[in-house]
């Protein structure tokens, strides 16, 4: 993997800073995160129990594996306050074990789940939920956050989640929802997230030295204003032959770099019907970004010192291309490979671009639609195919 330069790490943290405020007011709204509630009973709580009233611990609780859970949440509206104790599973490994289980509830925060097959689960069946988790540490679980409600939505606040198969996931095939995260830090998972029939939202947060960021297997994801960087691979977009598609991928304002590969070798190119990328810096990665999609909208963005730039083609199975789109006023600058490779027949339109250095082609877009104003030179294969580049 290659390392990044140390002028190219202050352009990409200085263009991030000064991105974010922005960024920022636009989703800030007054959390409830902290907000003050009645407890009772902390002291008393015991591994097993069912909380239904505001509860705040007042010690550890280590739970053995074979329990059914550590805790369950069943009440409306309620918020498990951990205190900064520790939920642990204790034991042989156990499969299902189960650390906090919302039932019904509001909040859990403040604290550490760690060790269980499924860290903070809600309940499987026809149940919708609104759940908030906050200032947690969800430690070495098989699943982080499990989602196996029909319909459930999380709301994911300064969390570190770390050592898990899955950071966050749904049951295959019987839950829906959402993701939301925020200012949180996803480390040493084989897999960041998973979205199947969910849509992830990301803003302002860290993925480092994961296997996978994400898997798109069917629903959507969208990152903004964070930083994906030290990983084994980006994420994964499968063409899955059955009926699941990833509708989009998006990534805004983003920092992706010193990533091993884009893609895992498995599945190097990434499959969704619509990949957007806007005013993004990809620096320093080990392979180059590769989409097979039916539309693009890639504006803004800087590929530079990577192993290969941005590649495009048609996505196969259904549905499928020819792949159109924008992609304009980006830079493409000393990558090893092509600059921006658009395989024929994809006609997106190609438009100011910038192709600067790079070992293979500048811009090699033969059945690209010319939008003009695009520059290229010193590049060793080539400046310009299927395109009309100026020098400067």
């Amino acid at each position: 993997m290659k390392h990044t330069r140390g002028f190219v790490v202050a352009m990409a943290v200085t263009t991030l800073l000064t991105g974010m405020p922005e960024a920022q007011a636009r989703d800030t709204i007054p959390s409830d995160a902290e907000a003050e509630v009645t407890f009772k009973g902390g002291s008393t709580v015991r591994c097993g129990d069912t909380l239904t009233t505001h509860t705040r611990l007042t010690h550890d609780l280590n739970c053995p594996s074979s329990a059914p859970f550590a805790l369950q949440l069943d009440g409306p509206g309620i918020v498990l306050d951990l205190g900064g104790f520790t939920v642990r599973r204790t034991g042989p490994v156990n499969f299902t074990s189960q650390g906090i289980v919302v039932a019904n509830g509001r909040m859990v925060r403040n604290g550490t789940v760690q060790g269980f097959a499924s860290g903070i689960t809600t309940t499987s069946g026809e149940t919708s939920l609104n759940v908030r988790l906050h200032a947690l540490a969800i430690l070495d679980n098989s699943i982080g956050v499990y989602n196996r409600a029909s319909a459930a939505n999380f709301l994911i606040t300064e969390c570190r989640v770390s050592g898990n198969s899955f950071g966050m996931r749904g049951e295959i095939d019987a839950s829906s929802g959402s993701f939301d995260v925020r200012s949180s830090v996803f480390t040493h998972n084989e897999f960041a997230m998973l979205a199947d029939f969910h849509a992830i939202d990301v803003l302002d947060s860290t993925f480092t030295s994961n296997g996978s960021a994400f898997n798109c297997w069917d629903g959507l994801v969208r990152i903004r204003s964070s930083t994906i960087a030290w990983n084994d691979s980006v994420g994964e977009i499968r063409n899955d032959p059955g009926f699941r598609t990833c509708n989009e991928i998006r990534f805004e304002n983003t920092l992706i770099a010193n990533n091993a590969a884009f893609a895992p070798a498995s599945e190097p190119v990434w499959n969704p019907l619509k990949l957007s990328m806007i005013d993004s810096l990809v620096v320093s990665n080990g392979t180059g970004l590769e989409a097979a999609a039916v539309n693009v909208y890639i504006d803004g963005n800087t590929f530079y010192d990577n192993a290969s730039g941005l590649t495009l083609s048609d996505r196969a199975g259904f549905p499928s291309g020819p792949l159109t789109g924008i992609v304009r006023g980006n830079q493409f600058l000393s990558n090893d490979g092509d600059g921006l490779r658009v395989e024929p027949p994809s006609t997106p339109t190609v438009i100011n671009n910038v192709a600067l250095g790079n070992a293979g082609f500048g811009i090699y877009a033969p059945t690209a639609f010319d939008g003009g104003g695009n520059v290229a030179r010193n590049n060793t294969a080539g400046d310009c195919v299927g395109i009309v580049c100026a020098l400067y």
